[in-house]
């Protein structure tokens, strides 16, 4: 009996070590869960950028540019309805010759421009035609542009040569100079007697060109 009870001890015994042992080597249980990969930290997408450059404003125009004046317009020629005309004989004369200043005064009221040449004449009288050959130019006086303001003058030298000296020459009388402006038709009188040639050819005035006072 006793014996019997110490087998069914030991059998009962056995058959629970090897049921511990069997669990002991089995395969280790896995935790319940999966565990997943940790998710990505994915980059939010950039808002749109809130510092894009605006325009400039349309009222910010730059400065016009300050409006010129027109230049002053130059002066006209002078001529003859805006001039007197005098002489000066003060200059005297040689070998048969009367040397003298020829002078044209601005009668008007703007300033003009004199230049170059007179055309100088002898005539019968005021209204008179021109008496024998026109003065001829004499160029050692270089052309120079004149601006008379007015009441300003210029002056030109006249040689008048004695119509004696000319045994061919047929005498007229004249009254005096007919006088036109450079670059004019109309004329100015100068009354100063002497012996005109009306016959061509002769030549017995000369002029120079103008010269400021």
């Amino acid at each position: 009996m006793w014996t019997q009870r110490i087998k069914t001890g030991l059998l009962t015994t056995t058959a629970a070590a090897s049921l511990l042992m069997l669990a002991a080597c089995g395969p280790s249980p896995s935790p319940s869960g999966t565990s997943s990969a940790p998710p990505s930290s994915s980059t939010p997408s950039a808002s749109p950028s809130e510092s894009s450059t605006s325009a400039a404003p349309s009222g910010s125009t730059s400065p016009s540019a300050a409006p010129t004046s027109a230049a002053p317009a130059a002066p006209a020629l002078c001529k003859a309805d805006s001039l007197t005309a005098t002489t000066d004989a003060t200059g005297g004369g040689a070998a048969g010759s009367i040397y003298e200043k020829l002078i044209l005064t601005n009668s008007g009221s703007a300033t003009c421009v004199l230049e170059g040449f007179a055309g100088v004449s002898l005539t019968a009288n005021a209204t008179g035609e021109p008496i024998g050959e026109p003065a001829t130019r004499e160029t050692t006086t270089p052309v120079t542009r004149i601006e008379l303001a007015p009441g300003k003058s210029a002056w030109a030298e006249l040689r008048y040569t004695q119509a004696g000296n000319y045994g061919d020459c047929t005498k007229v009388p004249a009254a005096g100079y007919r006088i036109y402006p450079p670059e004019d038709t109309a004329s100015l009188f100068v009354a100063e007697p002497h012996d005109a040639c009306s016959n061509m050819g002769i030549k017995l005035l000369s002029i120079t060109a103008f010269q400021a006072v």
